[in-house]
């Protein structure tokens, strides 16, 4: 029994190494047939590629999401660029080729040897950017001459292009080339060296909508350099487009009637919260950024006195002057300091402590009501509920109806504004608030500041009925086959601190504005437009230090900023505006001739486009 197993065991051993021997041999078989097929089938193809060419990775910059106004107006798109390059390892010999190159191109010999120098040994291989966008006269100079420039290639990459030039610049934004400190950055690990990125606006909040994804091809090259065949690509994907809630007709108006004086527009829709126009004056040409300014270009931008890179809508902070007595009004009927048939005399002015406070009308109104005294308005009426108020009721009502904080707006540095009150002024100067102050803050000077955003997102929630909107500038973001990848929706944050009744003296008193017989905005009116509104001139210098109001209106600078809100149709709002013009002395006659014509302007286009619905 034994022997029969050993026997077993031996037969079982050598059947296995048989089967070793044989997977071994045919291994063998595999690899010389294999080295056959590549020394003998395939050696000359295979020395050729070894000898002249090798395989190469290029990227496929993805085209940059499209920018388009509410109606699908295109605002933003892309152009071909054509930016030369070096690849200096297939450029040898490198003095000649650059000789060469320089005959065909009108670009510095030394700028050209210093790029090529800081590039040796890093990127011997990859495209050495020399010159961007040469046109397309220098491409055919190019192409032509091929054979005597080995290692130059010109690829063709997207370009942005702003169509209308300083049309909407500070909300779309601008691009500009990423640097190397945020090459180094996780943040921008997507991104390489010569790419473009959103700096400001809306091509900066909504970069990630708008970029795409890059691609790549596989490419075979010769010892020159030309590609001889590509083996594999990867399609970029184009970024997503957007559609913003502007409307390209309002904007370019806005623009137009702004024109040669310095201040901001914004206008917008109170039930939704969407922002129609964003104006701010002066502007600058976004196609600029892209290109490459000189330091000359770039100095006198930043050396202007009227600060065109500023969106003033939003960073721009300004007294509000009279258009702060709305909520010195409301504060007051909530408070139950006055009711709608309280009264105040106006003789011009209205003595505190040992100063005296003037009214802007000389002569005085008399017998006020607060519908009059916010038509008419009374500096002397807002004086006294002021001081019936104090600082600290007057800060907490304004910081409720959204001043002193940020509206939230899909935007980049957006400024607070400022709410004054008694704690805030002894941190801040470590001086008690004095009662002078609080009748200067009633009707909107002193320390109070304030941006048109803050003051149109106010304007629009006494329009709609108390509900602050938060204001919004995109309105759908879509591949670019059309299909819908997000839409963004109408969001608030709460309501005014006022009743339904406050509110209807309040609309009351803008109403009598525009159209009351002793409205500050009556020269306004617009006959068949049906507004209601706010007038404020506020003042930069303290005319004491000059004696009297008139030397101060002598000096340009000096001159106030003129305020106007308005909304429309009263009963039926579906706009609403802010508007300020730096120096430009009284909201009745600089500020509220450009509200109402917007208000002229969208109102036409509205109902026209609800008859073409009906008739529909």
């Amino acid at each position: 029994m034994k022997k029969y197993l050993e026997t077993i065991d031996c037969d079982w051993f050598k059947r296995r190494l048989i089967g070793v021997v044989f997977c071994v041999v045919a291994l063998f078989i595999i690899l010389i047939l294999r080295l056959f097929h590549l020394q003998i089938v395939e050696g000359e193809e295979l020395k050729r590629l070894s000898i002249n060419n090798c395989i190469r990775l290029q990227d496929i910059d993805p085209s940059r999401g499209l920018i388009f106004d509410r109606n699908g107006n295109l605002l933003v798109n892309n152009r071909p660029s054509f930016n030369l390059n070096i690849i200096i390892n297939d450029a040898k010999p490198i003095e000649n080729t650059v000789k060469n190159l320089l005959q065909y191109m009108n670009i510095s010999e030394k700028e050209v040897i210093a790029k090529i120098n800081r590039s040796k040994g890093m990127f011997m291989y990859k495209p050495v950017l020399l010159k961007k966008d040469i046109g397309r006269t220098a491409l055919a100079s190019i192409e032509a001459h091929r054979f005597d420039l080995p290692g130059i290639d010109v690829n063709i990459k997207p370009r942005r292009h702003y169509i209308y030039k300083y049309c909407a610049s500070h909300l779309i934004g601008y691009l500009s080339e990423i640097n190397s400190c945020e090459l180094k950055s996780d943040k921008y690990s997507v991104y390489k060296a010569g790419d473009f990125i959103g700096r400001f606006g809306v091509e900066k909040k909504f970069e990630q909508y708008l970029r795409g994804k890059i691609g790549g091809r596989q490419v075979e090259v010769n010892a020159k350099g030309r590609v001889v065949r590509v083996i594999k690509t990867v399609n970029a994907r184009p970024g997503y487009n957007l559609y913003l809630t502007i409307d390209l007709k309002l904007q370019k108006k806005a623009e137009e009637l702004l024109k040669g004086l310095a201040g901001a527009v914004v206008a917008m829709e109170p039930l939704t919260g969407e922002i129609l126009g964003l104006a701010s004056s002066p502007s600058f040409d976004q196609n600029n950024f892209v290109v490459g300014m000189t330091h000359k270009q770039w100095n006198l931008l930043i050396s202007n006195t009227y600060r065109p890179l500023e969106n003033k809508v939003l960073q721009g902070e300004y007294p509000p002057a009279s258009t702060y007595k709305m909520i010195t009004a409301i504060a007051a009927l909530e408070e139950g300091i006055i009711d709608r048939d309280s009264t105040f005399s106006c003789n011009g002015s209205y003595k505190y402590g040992n100063r005296i406070f003037r009214c802007w009308k000389k002569s005085g109104h008399g017998n006020v009501d607060i519908i009059q005294a916010l038509s008419e308005s009374c500096d002397v009426f807002f004086y006294q509920i002021g001081h019936k108020l104090g600082a600290d009721r007057l800060a907490w009502y304004a910081r409720k109806c959204g001043l002193g904080k940020i509206t939230g707006i899909k935007s980049d540095q957006e400024a607070s504004g400022l709410v004054p009150d008694t704690e805030w002024k002894k941190r801040r100067t470590g001086n008690a608030w004095q009662g002078g102050e609080t009748l200067s803050v009633a009707i909107g000077q002193s320390y109070n500041l304030v941006t048109p955003i803050q003051m149109v997102v106010l304007t629009s929630a006494i329009a709609n009925g108390g509900v602050r909107n938060k204001p919004k500038i995109l309105r759908e973001v879509r591949t670019a086959e059309g299909s819908i990848v997000c839409k963004r929706e109408t969001e608030s944050y709460g309501k005014l601190p006022a009743s339904e009744d406050t509110l209807k003296i309040i609309k009351k008193g803008m109403w009598e504005t525009v159209n009351g017989s002793k409205g500050t905005a009556k020269n306004a009116f617009i006959k068949g437009i049906d507004a209601s509104g706010k007038t404020g001139t506020a003042q930069v210098v303290n005319s004491s230090i000059y004696g009297d109001d008139d030397k101060v209106e002598k000096l340009a600078h000096h001159k106030p900023h003129a305020w106007f809100l308005a909304y429309a149709p009263s009963n039926d709002p579906k706009i609403a505006v802010a508007v300020i013009v730096e120096h430009g002395e009284h909201g009745s006659s600089t500020a509220a001739p450009i509200a109402m014509e917007i208000i002229r302007l969208y109102l036409s286009d509205f109902t026209q486009i609800e008859s073409e619905l009906v008739a529909e």
